[in-house]
């Protein structure tokens, strides 16, 4: 591939015939976007909202009150995408509004810790269960984990580096073998009832307090979590003012209805109290329904959605790394597209690359990685939080751009989103500050990714001005 020189400075314009072209539909979009979202937590969280709440109109309320502040963020999200159209999601929603040093800054922490690591940890998840399904017995169980951990990355990457249509194909594919696997879930308790008639209905006028309530709203967003990184594909989304909308509220509601049958599943086999006392809430339903098989469908269903959520991740997690390779000089390898497959090259190699290293690293450490990128949530939340004050910024300072898509009742509305991430912000502060890794608090541990990234900065743009001094001296 021919590679145009790149920008010397942050900001400037590349060629415009070296960039992602507009390939994607309403279905491919809405594919990406439900397989991010719908990972693991779906076979986890409900059991705890349900202990949490304490019976079932509660428990449900608050997954139908999830959806809707998701789908609340997506309004606000429709108008920064549709206004500002680009790569680089969040990230240059930042750049806008706050400059390349704040935008710099989310790049580098979404690129050393929240992407590729999460990518790493859907990859344990996938060979924990596989190794369930088909156990490697020559590798041993953790090299036999890790060994189906590092291929789906490789392969996953393989297919993407084919193309943005391929990796989108298989997208859809997966979200559609994912999706039914929930509603798999969904028939099994329609055929099989269980005791969550008078289990239900004994604590119906029983109110959690609102402490109980809020930890549970907690986890039920961070199962919504996700949605948002459909700001990255907004560049290659065909017809994008009418299409991302069409998207966002498509896959909110799509989301909402499905966690909403699958947790009504869990709760009409199991009971409200044998769903809140359950640890692995979709094994003992479908044990109950299909017996010792339920156990193994469970293990596929679960591969399946880490696939899904992998492959997704990495469709939007490369565009993001691509957006700051176009911005800085430094990282320009990254801002490589391959005009003839229509991807970020160099960016899902890398990606791929550091990925396969945190394989390494958790295959020798054990949990600790995981540990540490769960213990980041306060940096996601705190960038998250800036994005949403951001269309109050973008409005105010650039009153004339054209805006296909306005958020009804502003500002109400981004209010209630900004608000409810600076809850979530505090909610992740007040749970890493009394967790610890390896005898260090864990609350430094985001304050470690941010000035890792700071020194960064401050050496590319000390080379930078060493770069234009040395430009300037040969030309006088």
């Amino acid at each position: 591939m021919t590679q145009e020189p790149p920008p010397s400075a942050p900001g400037q314009a590349w060629p415009q015939h070296d960039a992602p072209q507009q390939v994607l539909g309403v279905r491919e979009a809405v594919a990406i976007i439900v397989g991010i979202v719908i990972g693991a937590g779906i076979f986890k969280a409900p059991a705890m909202v349900a202990g949490m709440t304490g019976n079932a109109a509660w428990m449900f309320a608050a997954w139908l009150l999830g959806g809707i502040m998701s789908l609340v963020g997506a309004l606000c999200y429709a108008e920064l995408a549709t206004a500002y159209s680009h790569t680089g999601g969040d990230y240059h929603f930042l750049r806008r509004a706050y400059g390349h040093s704040v935008s710099f800054l989310f790049g580098w922490a979404r690129f050393s810790v929240i992407t590729t690591g999460s990518i790493a940890l859907l990859a344990f998840v996938f060979g924990d269960y596989m190794h369930q399904i088909l156990p490697l017995h020559a590798l041993g169980k953790t090299m036999s984990q890790s060994a189906y951990a590092a291929a789906a990355v490789a392969l996953l990457s393989w297919i993407n580096l084919r193309g943005t249509r391929t990796g989108a194909s298989t997208q859809a594919w997966l979200t559609a073998v994912e999706v039914s696997g929930l509603l798999l879930i969904v028939s099994a308790a329609v055929f099989v009832p269980g005791p969550a008639g008078p289990d239900g209905a004994a604590a119906a006028d029983a109110a959690p307090s609102p402490s109980s309530l809020g930890l549970a709203m907690v986890f039920v967003l961070l199962t919504y979590g996700g949605w948002n990184e459909a700001a990255y594909i907004s560049a290659e989304l065909k017809d994008v003012r009418r299409n991302m909308v069409r998207s966002l509220i498509w896959s909110i509601a799509i989301i909402t209805v499905l966690y909403l049958l699958v947790t009504w599943a869990y709760w009409n086999v199991l009971g409200m109290k044998g769903l809140a006392r359950s640890e692995a809430v979709a094994a003992d339903m479908l044990q109950v329904a299909f017996g010792d098989i339920g156990a193994r469908l469970v293990s596929a269903i679960v591969a399946v959605s880490a696939l899904t959520s992998i492959n997704a991740t990495m469709i939007v997690g490369a565009r993001a790394s691509y957006a700051i390779g176009r911005d800085w000089h430094i990282l320009s390898a990254l801002g490589a597209w391959d005009k003839r497959r229509g991807t970020p090259a160099n960016a899902l190699r890398i990606q791929c690359a550091a990925a396969l290293l945190l394989v390494a690293v958790g295959t020798w450490t054990g949990s600790g990685f995981k540990s540490m990128v769960e213990f980041t949530a306060p940096v996601f939340w705190l960038f998250f939080l800036l994005s949403g004050i951001s269309l109050f910024v973008l409005r105010k300072r650039e009153p004339g751009t054209e805006r296909p898509f306005r958020v009804p009742l502003y500002p109400l509305l981004p209010a209630l989103f900004c608000a409810t991430c600076a809850y979530m912000l505090w909610s992740s502060l007040s749970y890493v500050y009394s967790q610890s890794l390896g005898g260090l608090n864990a609350a430094w541990i985001g304050v470690a990714v941010l000035a890792a990234g700071l020194v960064l900065l401050l050496l590319m743009r000390t080379r930078s001005g060493r770069r234009r001094q040395s430009a300037f001296r040969s030309i006088s």
